[in-house]
């Protein structure tokens, strides 16, 4: 009887303890989860501006060795200005002022170079850079206009050439020439001065009667003579 009194007595001993210790743990427990929210809402946050803010500064208008700010030239991008000229018609060369056929004859080869004529000599078809002025041999060839002797050869096809330079870029060429012209490299002439006399020397144009081979360019470039000489 009284082992059950004393056993009962026991279990409301430990049944108040245990109430005073669930007690203590809820308030340990309220006490750390408000130390916690403490802590966290105290904490400063990091951002963009709070990381900026540890970069250090430079005062304005100096740089960071403490020297004046120098504007940089050039640097932006720039539209380029298209320039505008005066449009102008191209200019004809300036011809001389003077000038004329090399001997009176008929022309018995005209100018081609647009389009191939047949060569009787070489039987073959070609284009043809100059007119050919049939004359009788021994018929003094004359400077087309005032210019000065370029040169004197003897061409492998053509035969005995003299060829004149001319103001504008033009030169005159004569070719089929007996041989040794009266003129040599260097000489001056003017418009009608005899050159040569016509020959039978060019080799492609045997078939042809005796005349002399006229031919005239403007900076390097084959022209109609009879354009030269209007």
């Amino acid at each position: 009887m009284n082992n059950d009194k004393e056993n009962k007595s026991l279990w409301q001993g430990l049944k108040a303890k245990g109430y005073y210790i669930a007690l203590i743990l809820c308030a340990c427990a309220i006490g750390i989860s408000g130390y916690v929210y403490y802590r966290s809402s105290n904490k400063t946050p990091v951002t963009e501006e709070t990381t900026i803010s540890t970069v250090p500064t430079t005062p304005a208008g100096l740089t960071q060795n403490g020297d004046p700010l120098v504007p940089a030239i050039g640097t932006g991008p720039t539209i380029a200005q298209k320039e505008t000229t005066p449009s102008t018609a191209p200019t004809e060369p300036e011809k001389p002022q003077k000038t004329m056929w090399p001997v009176e004859g008929e022309a018995v080869a005209v100018y081609a170079m647009d389009k191939l004529t047949f060569n009787e000599t070489t039987k073959d078809w070609r284009v043809h850079n100059g007119v050919d002025l049939a004359a009788a041999a021994g018929t003094e060839v004359r400077a087309a206009a005032d210019g000065e002797v370029y040169t004197v050869y003897k061409d492998d096809l053509m035969g005995t050439t003299v060829v004149l330079r001319h103001v504008g870029g033009y030169q005159t060429t004569y070719a089929s020439l007996e041989e040794n012209p009266s003129v040599k490299a260097g000489d001056s002439v003017t418009c009608g001065d005899t050159i040569g006399v016509v020959g039978t020397t060019a080799l492609c144009e045997k078939s042809l009667d005796p005349h002399v081979h006229f031919s005239v360019t403007c900076n390097d470039e084959f022209v109609d003579p009879a354009k030269f000489l209007e």
